[in-house]
């Protein structure tokens, strides 16, 4: 079990990648958060099986309108009481 957390730049607001993102984890068994910044870059962290968590991204982009063109990575401790992915 990973836990990741990610700063994501790019065409990310207003286009469904919050709810695209929830989905997507509830498909993946991933756990952790979504939440869009003031800065128009989303925040995010996954945590779960480490393929699920790096199948993640090319999933969520694959929907409609989003377009990723920045990715910020690091590595975080895993929280073993989270259990479930929620959009802030």
């Amino acid at each position: 079990m990973i836990r990741e957390h990610y700063y994501i730049s790019g065409r990310v607001q207003g286009v469904g990648f919050r709810y695209r993102s929830y989905y997507t984890a509830q498909a993946l068994g991933v756990t952790g958060y979504v939440k869009n910044l003031w800065d128009g870059r989303v925040e995010l962290e996954l945590q779960g099986d480490a393929d699920a968590v790096h199948e993640f991204l090319g999933k969520v982009e694959s929907g409609s309108f989003i377009e990723i063109h920045g990715i910020d990575r690091y590595d975080m401790e895993v929280q073993l009481d989270e259990r479930e992915f929620t959009i802030e």
